[in-house]
């Protein structure tokens, strides 16, 4: 039963890997600190989780995307 609130979701990354990160929503859209990576890069994400391109977040967030 994972991602039922919006509380987490997994970004689609340009290499074809999926990474969890952590969704503020009391943080505007445009703020980089609005996402935070909390898990690990996987191939295949749960059905149930909401999945965000790359090129939705900032150009900070992004970065930090792939740090893992």
């Amino acid at each position: 039963m994972g991602g039922k609130h919006g509380k987490y979701a997994y970004v689609l990354r340009s290499d074809g890997w999926y990474v969890k990160v952590r969704v503020v929503k009391s943080r505007p859209e445009d703020d980089p600190e609005r996402y935070i990576v909390v898990g690990p890069k996987t191939r295949e994400p749960p059905l149930t989780y909401p999945v965000l391109r790359e090129e939705e977040l900032p150009e900070e967030a992004v970065a930090r995307l792939y740090e893992l």
